[in-house]
């Protein structure tokens, strides 16, 4: 995949030759907000797969738009059931999974070229940056992805509202980030946070107390997590300092935990109740 050493005449075309040999794989529904952006930052890829769960907006009509993009429709049932039917789709060494609000950064392009074709790694964790309104924050909830992976080596599997990628092998970090930059209404992400605080209710009354990490035994309490969050994200992430788009997350994610406690409370006692 990636470039080996050559002479200096010849190692632009070795370095654009293997950033084409990665496959970027994108999941979309109703994504005409952001996937233009995502897309833009993608026009080095030879082959671009994209798998679409029945959108109802421009999406489909922006990504015709894009002549290396390839369409796959697929009825959503889960997060990793959509990946791992993505990654059939490829057939490169290399995928670069993406969600369609993500765009890579130009210092994350150039890092992924710079990666040796010989390198024993098979997965790379990358940073995000979040952004609220396009302004980049100081700090973010979002842990690093494993986005950059070799194909026949990784396997989705489902965890709570989203996902889990296995990859058999040794993993290591890219230095520069994903900007994760969401434009879509609010009413949007509402209808999101809500159906995916569901699913974490699930997961959380299902994992045992002794196997919950300690976010989510402070989730289980349903009363700390919404205060901790706010402390979190306003003084030891900065929020405070990145003006009204730090207020702005910190207020969504602290909105994100109420309606998890909220949720956990009608399970609780529905179950009670049965």
């Amino acid at each position: 995949m990636f470039l080996a050493h050559n002479q200096p005449d010849q190692k632009q075309q070795t370095l654009k030759a293997s950033l084409m040999e990665v496959t970027p794989l994108i999941l979309t529904y109703n994504e005409a907000a952001n996937i233009r952006r995502s897309l833009e930052q993608l026009t080095w890829a030879k082959r671009i797969v994209v798998i679409d769960s029945g959108s109802t907006d421009e999406t489909l009509e922006i990504l015709s738009t894009y002549p290396q993009v390839e369409v796959f429709t697929r009825s959503f049932d889960t997060h990793a059931n959509q990946w791992n039917y993505g990654l059939d789709k490829t057939d490169s060494e290399w995928v670069l999974s993406l969600d369609a609000d993500y765009a890579l950064s130009d210092e994350l392009i150039d890092e992924i070229r710079s990666l040796c074709s010989e390198t024993s790694i098979d997965g790379f964790f990358i940073r995000f940056k979040y952004c609220v309104f396009g302004k980049p924050l100081r700090g973010t909830l979002l842990p690093p992805r494993q986005a950059l992976f070799r194909r026949e080596k990784a396997t989705y599997i489902d965890d709570g509202h989203t996902q889990l990628l296995e990859v058999k092998g040794a993993s290591s970090f890219l230095n520069a980030p994903i900007y994760h930059d969401d434009r879509k209404p609010l009413s949007r992400w509402l209808w999101a946070q809500d159906r995916y605080m569901g699913l974490e209710v699930k997961k959380l009354l299902a994992t045992p107390e002794q196997k919950l990490g300690l976010a989510d035994r402070i989730r289980r309490t349903k009363i700390l997590a919404p205060f901790v969050i706010l402390i979190y994200c306003l003084i030891l992430k900065g929020g405070i300092l990145d003006g009204w788009a730090g207020w702005y997350y910190t207020f969504q994610r602290v909105l994100a935990e109420i309606l998890l406690s909220i949720h956990l409370i009608q399970a609780e006692n529905g179950s009670k109740n049965e």
